[in-house]
């Protein structure tokens, strides 16, 4: 298949791209701030915020199917840039969806979990959405606009894990570089979420295409536990000290955009889809500590464009 994947040097994009590379899929990769030099799939720099020339570039691109990564996922600076926010996170989503219409192509679009308030927990893909920041909301309104352009497209809400180019992207980074250094932490014993692995969302998202799936998913662990226990489970799979983790609540912390707590989401509509349950946080961490030991993200950050 000849595979388009936006965000191509982010967390899940490269990821994504490697794992769709190596499974014989001809991989092409859209960055735009972040170049990619080294990598075993085709890279090409485009500015999707201009949204006809990107649209140009990627239909001689000629797809087979499109996984729409790129997002502002920062969630302060999407605060104090909303209308950035909601051209990157909603327009430009409705634009991409509708050309993949146009051109009769599968496509995933990524969302995210926070589109709702984490007042409860155990959500399922009906449940309603109350999202509380500003790139919540905008992520929700991508939702809607994809939906609108593109009924036939896969909507994924997800959250994860894993090893980045630049080393620090991803929560499991972050308790692995400061417990490396020895520094203390915070855990937030309040906070609750099901990541996966980024790897294994990779797999999940590829089946799924494979599969001809439809609609709104949570692609997620079946797994839960707090960002406190999570840290936990690093410093004991690396061998660090776990006492440098302060458990804390975030209730507790003055914070800047505001953050919901129990995002615990239900994957049970895409595991009966799929057949198989979604591996579990503890088998991501296990796959994480196994590809360290590997120097995957060494290989990762040696393909940072110079």
């Amino acid at each position: 298949m000849r595979l388009l994947v936006t965000g191509a040097s982010g967390l899940l994009g490269l990821n994504l791209s490697l794992v769709a590379a190596a499974r014989g899929h001809h991989v092409v990769g859209l960055t735009h701030q972040h170049g990619l030099s080294g990598v075993p799939f085709d890279a090409h720099s485009v500015n999707l915020l201009e949204t006809k020339d990107a649209l140009l570039a990627i239909e001689t691109t000629r797809p087979e199917a499109i996984i729409h990564c790129a997002a502002i996922a920062d969630l302060n600076l999407a605060e104090g840039n909303p209308e950035l926010a909601r051209q990157m996170n909603r327009d430009l989503p409705a634009e991409l969806a509708d050309a993949a219409a146009r051109w009769g192509i599968p496509l995933i679009h990524i969302s995210t979990d926070a589109v709702f308030d984490g007042l409860s927990g155990g959500y399922a893909e009906d449940a309603p959405t109350n999202p509380l920041s500003v790139y919540a909301r905008t992520k929700l309104e991508g939702e809607a606009a994809v939906c609108g352009a593109y009924p036939g497209a896969i909507i994924a809400r997800v959250v994860f894990f894993g090893w980045s180019m630049s080393g620090q992207r991803s929560l499991a980074e972050f308790f692995f570089n400061n417990l490396r250094a020895g520094q203390r932490v915070k855990g937030f014993t309040d906070t609750l979420f099901c990541p996966l692995y980024t790897e294994d969302l990779a797999e999940a998202l590829l089946e799924m295409l494979a599969a001809g799936l439809s609609g709104l998913y949570h692609v997620v662990s079946p797994e839960h536990l707090s960002k406190y226990e999570f840290g936990m489970r690093i410093a004991e799979r690396f061998g660090f000290n776990a006492e440098l983790i302060e458990p804390i609540r975030m209730l507790e912390m003055a914070r800047g955009a505001p953050r919901a707590l129990n995002l615990t989401l239900k994957p049970d509509k895409v595991q009966a889809a799929l057949g198989h349950p979604l591996p579990s946080v503890s088998a991501g961490i296990e796959r994480l500590y196994q590809r360290w030991q590997e120097g995957y993200p060494d290989t990762l950050q040696a393909y940072t464009s110079r």
